[in-house]
């Protein structure tokens, strides 16, 4: 079988020619500019999900918060080892940058076996307690989201940032409106739509920006 493509030789190229075919396909005037049209094509170059220029929402202050964090050493918090994974550490290094994980965390296990909540639940109210993150990146638990946005009603946490991704039928979209009715800048995805990897993606493309 025979392939039409032209072949490249890095990943970089890939990613660059990757860009070049979302920019032809998404023409000028754009529904999102600049910075946000960074992200966004990012979002779109992990997914091929041209929907989403229709369901990404950012908060005003969403893009300058998150690069002010990130330029600054941010401490990133994500509810999946895919998430934090997906997030490398070539890309947070120069920026004195750093995430974590703590779904497997010890304590976290032991609370959510003891209490009947979820890992995701617990690990946000350690997050909260005890590592009080610059950035929350949250792309596959809407529990995880509803507890941060109990946090955020009592004043017990104040994020530069929440990406507010997780993907489902049961409280994902119902978390998701939750988190944006909220003034803490986020960058979120109306609807069912999300999953870690989107969520890394955010980061990711704020990184770039930030350098």
């Amino acid at each position: 079988m025979r392939f039409p493509l032209q072949n490249f030789f890095s990943p970089d190229e890939i990613e660059a020619e990757s860009f070049r075919i979302i920019d032809s396909e998404v023409p000028e005037p754009r529904p999102f500019a600049d910075e946000k049209w960074a992200i966004v094509r990012r979002m779109i170059h992990t997914t091929a999900d041209f929907e989403l220029l229709n369901l990404v929402r950012f908060h005003p202050d969403a893009v300058a918060s998150g690069l002010a964090a990130l330029r600054k050493g941010a401490l990133i918090v994500t509810d999946t080892e895919m998430a934090r994974q997906g997030i490398p550490v070539r890309r947070l290094e120069p920026l004195g940058a750093t995430v974590q994980c703590l779904m497997n965390d010890g304590r976290v296990v032991a609370r959510a076996r003891a209490e009947s909540i979820t890992r995701a639940t617990a690990a946000m109210d350690l997050a909260v307690s005890d590592l009080r993150p610059d950035i929350y990146v949250i792309g596959n638990a809407p529990t995880a989201l509803i507890r941060l946005v109990e946090h955020l009603d009592a004043a017990a946490a104040a994020p530069a940032l929440v990406v507010g991704m997780p993907v489902g039928f049961v409280n994902a979209a119902e978390s998701k409106a939750l988190l944006m009715s909220r003034q803490v800048p986020f960058i979120a995805i109306e609807g069912r739509k999300g999953g870690s990897a989107l969520a890394a993606s955010v980061i990711n493309a704020l990184c770039v920006l930030a350098r």
